[in-house]
C-alpha cells in the first residue's frame, strides 16, 4: 500500500489554477492513518527535539499524534484571536493570499528545541511564519517535517538552511 494512492487530488480547489491534496481520504482508512504515523515517527528520529508545533487546522491531525507518540509536548500554533494569552503573531503568504499565525509567547522556551509539523509543504509560508516566532522567542528549530511535499512549489528553498523531511513527495 503506498500513502499516495490514499491521498485524494481536488483540480481547482480553492481556486482555480491550485491542485489540492486532500488527505482526509487517507485519514479515514486506519491502516493508511496509522502507516502515514509511524512513517512520522519513524522520520523524527532524525531530530533531536524537545516540542513539536503545528500549525492549525490540518497540521494539528499529525501534530498531535507525532507529539505524543514520540512522549513530547504539543503546541498548537493558531489563526488570530484563538489563543488566550498574550500572542506572538506573523503574516505569512498562502498559494492563494495572506493570513496570520499566533503562538503563546510563553509557549517555548529559550534554548529549547523544536520541530514544526503539518500535513502538507507547498509554498513554506505557514512554515516560515512559525520559525520566525519559535526563534524570536529564542527557541531553535530542529528540523521542519510534512505528511505531503508538493516538490514542484518553492516550500523546500523558502525553508533552506533547515532539515526537511516529508513522507510523500507530489513532483
Amino acid at each position: 500500500m503506498k500513502l499516495i494512492d490514499h491521498i485524494r487530488v481536488i483540480e481547482g480547489y480553492p481556486i482555480e489554477g491550485i491542485s489540492f491534496k486532500d488527505i482526509t481520504t487517507l485519514l479515514k482508512n486506519p491502516h493508511s492513518f496509522a502507516k502515514a504515523m509511524n512513517a512520522m515517527v519513524e522520520a523524527s528520529k532524525k531530530f533531536t527535539f524537545d516540542l513539536v508545533l503545528a500549525a492549525e487546522a490540518r497540521g494539528f491531525i499529525v501534530g498531535a499524534p507525532l507529539a505524543y507518540a514520540t512522549g513530547k509536548g504539543f503546541v498548537p500554533v493558531r489563526k488570530p484571536g484563538k489563543l488566550p494569552c498574550e500572542v506572538l503573531s506573523q503574516s505569512y503568504e498562502l498559494e492563494y493570499g495572506t493570513d496570520y499565525l499566533e503562538v503563546h509567547k510563553d509557549a517555548v522556551n529559550k534554548g529549547q528545541r523544536v520541530i514544526i509539523v503539518d500535513d502538507l509543504l507547498a509554498t513554506g509560508g505557514t512554515s516560515k511564519a512559525t520559525i520566525q516566532m519559535v526563534e524570536s522567542l529564542g527557541a531553535e528549530v530542529a528540523g521542519c517535517l510534512y505528511l505531503v511535499e508538493l516538490c514542484d512549489l518553492p516550500g523546500r528553498n523558502l525553508l533552506e538552511g533547515y532539515h526537511v523531511e516529508s513522507i510523500v513527495k507530489y513532483k
